[in-house]
């Protein structure tokens, strides 16, 4: 099924749910009951070509090859069905919390469950992540009953108070309440089942592979499109019952608090972290460090600006839950900053200090060696900054855009707007000095940025993109000063053209073969360093390669395939990976990330892809 196929059919569930929410809530139960069918139907039909052989032998029957060949595919179709009735799951990630580890954490959940009348939580856990999630793991298989598990990010427990973090928790908690809440969570149940048998049956061959191969590529996307609706009722309904606990204001900042911290979090904490490795060649433990921060106020700048970002996001299909501005206005609640946590909820968890050495040991062992990578990497442009200030009176325009870039990598605030403009000076409207002059200049300072970015719009093809964009989000941020009208209508045409022509070069991308159209990655080192960089980051990754897309229709476009090898990972989880990182990837262009699995293979990949750019150390 293509992209287009599967929106129009989530489209279609989501008019149904519209129109007739029970009507629509039976046939999803219908629909997800025919993928069992199939199992069951399978079951049946083994057991019954057995049976008649043995039937027919017991009569006196001879053992012909044909009997021996429908023997042997019943006794395959038997066990694969068998494997399909007791498929198993591994427990969540992270430390097992018991009642002295956080009795209060229990009390509170105790009491969250009793208000509600729900089903308990059976086990409770502890993790890195800056998260909260509830799942309910089949006990037996897909017919038997389930296990609810909590997980809890310890950095979560450092962002919010005690009542906002218990709104989180109330939330997760209302995906098992009530009817709907037992649908939804079969519905999730049923989806896990069946992501975990297709992938068993894709390393599978034979006759029964094939059959179950060729039943999931149909069932599996309908299935996931004609859920979606329910999926994201049920995000709005856990957010009512978190309201109705402890009221809809407290929900609403502990939505807006988690946005903003989220992404303080991923976009200052852990880059500032990993530029630690440039003195300290030992890794050091990012969660004592962070603690304090996280139950700090934000910075009133980057906090409105993360604001704003959150809001200008539209809720589509590649998630089932809905974005910040729609949460907010199904609580109606108006979308604000939030009065920041004063405490954190620590104090939930009986000896917070235990878990935070615990986690950051753990996270010094697990990254001992991407940190030593990652020290080495920024020791050479430490090198390299030097290089380049000892030849300062000599260095051409791109030597003074490198100068400054590898400056900020070391550290961000570093003062290089000198370095652009003298790349300026010696290279006019050269296209790096002016990305990096607009990224410098004071945001205050709008009219001088907006002039950087029409010299950029005008000289650089490749860049039209970034600067209209940038010029669009510099026109609408009212910190910026009043309201342009004119150039902002100007900057949003120019936007939508370039936008345009993106989605032109995307579609080429995507559109050819993997291995058509490529060549060696024309990245600089500086440029490959800071993909490592990102890459060193992304814990999932185990390998990475890079080729350059050459387009036909924009053969100045820089443009990139990306390769991983991501193991211990579901599809759904590399899928959703992938899109990820091809919005986070440093790169000079647009960049297609594909994992190797089934197509392309990494046996592909290593033929074909021109060799690795990064490993992750044993």
């Amino acid at each position: 099924m293509n992209r287009a196929d599967f929106v129009h059919l989530v489209r279609m569930s989501e008019h149904a749910s519209a129109d007739d929410s029970g009507g629509y809530r039976r046939g999803v139960a219908f629909f997800a009951a025919l993928g069992y069918l199939w199992v069951i139907g399978c079951l049946g039909l083994a057991i019954g070509i057995i049976a008649w052989v043995a039937g027919a032998l017991g009569q006196g029957g001879r053992f012909s090859f044909g009997r021996g060949w429908l023997l042997l595919f019943a006794l395959g179709l038997l066990w694969a069905t068998l494997r399909a009735l007791w498929v198993s799951f591994d427990e969540p990630e992270g430390e097992a919390l018991e009642r002295e580890d956080a009795p209060a954490l229990f009390e509170a959940l105790e009491r969250i469950r009793q208000r509600i009348d729900g089903p308990p939580v059976h086990r409770i856990y502890l993790d890195s992540e800056f998260n909260a999630s509830i799942r309910q793991l089949p006990r037996f298989g897909l017919f038997g009953g389930a296990v609810n598990h909590l997980s809890i990010g310890l950095p979560l427990l450092m962002a919010l108070d005690r009542r906002r973090l218990l709104s989180v928790l109330a939330h997760e908690y209302g995906h098992l309440r009530g009817n709907h809440g037992k649908l939804s969570a079969w519905i999730y149940r049923t989806r896990m089942s069946w992501l975990k048998l297709d992938a068993s049956f894709q390393r599978d061959e034979g006759v029964m592979a094939f059959a179950s191969q060729a039943f999931f590529r149909w069932y599996f996307p309908r299935f996931a499109a004609k859920t979606f609706a329910l999926a994201r009722q049920d995000e709005y309904e856990a957010d009512r019952v978190a309201a109705r606990l402890l009221g809809t204001r407290v929900v609403a900042g502990a939505l807006t608090e988690i946005v903003v911290k989220s992404a303080w979090y991923a976009e200052t904490f852990w880059p500032s972290h990993w530029a630690r490795a440039v003195d300290e060649p030992i890794p050091a433990g990012p969660f004592s460090a962070m603690a304090p921060q996280l139950s700090a106020p934000m910075a009133p700048d980057f906090a409105r600006a993360a604001l704003r970002g959150a809001l200008r996001s539209v809720s589509d299909v590649d998630d089932t839950h809905p974005v910040l501005r729609d949460r907010l206005e199904a609580l109606d609640e108006k979308a604000a900053l939030p009065s920041w946590s004063s405490k954190s909820s620590l104090g939930l968890l009986a000896d917070p200090s235990r878990w935070t050495a615990h986690f950051d040991n753990e996270w010094r062992r697990n990254h001992a060696n991407d940190w030593k990578q990652h020290h080495a990497y920024l020791v050479r442009v430490r090198e390299r900054v030097a290089s380049l200030a000892a030849s300062a009176g000599r260095n051409n325009a791109d030597e003074m855009v490198e100068w400054a870039d590898c400056s900020r990598r070391l550290d961000a605030a570093a003062d290089v707007r000198g370095h652009y403009e003298r790349a300026l000076q010696l290279t006019e409207n050269h296209a790096g000095a002016l990305r990096g002059l607009a990224q410098l200049l004071p945001v205050r300072d709008r009219g001088a940025r907006l002039a950087v970015l029409e010299r950029l719009h005008e000289s650089s093809m490749a860049s039209r993109w970034w600067a209209a964009k940038t010029a669009v989000g510099l026109l609408e941020d009212p910190d910026g000063g009043g309201h342009d009208e004119r150039a902002l209508k100007l900057w949003r045409e120019r936007a939508r053209t370039a936008e345009e022509a993106e989605q032109r070069a995307w579609e080429e991308i995507t559109a050819t073969p993997f291995f058509s159209q490529i060549t060696r990655h024309d990245l600089s080192e500086f440029e490959l360093g800071e993909l490592r960089a990102d890459l060193v980051r992304c814990a999932p990754v185990s390998r990475a390669w890079l080729v350059r897309k050459n387009l036909r229709e924009f053969p100045w476009r820089r443009a990139y395939v990306v390769f991983l090898d991501l193991p211990q990972m579901s599809d759904d989880e590399r899928w959703q990976l992938c899109r990820q990182l091809e919005q986070t990837l440093s790169l000079p262009g647009a960049a297609l990330v594909l994992w190797g699995g089934h197509s392309p293979t990494l046996e592909q990949i290593e033929r074909q892809a021109f060799g690795e750019i990064w490993s992750r150390a044993a």
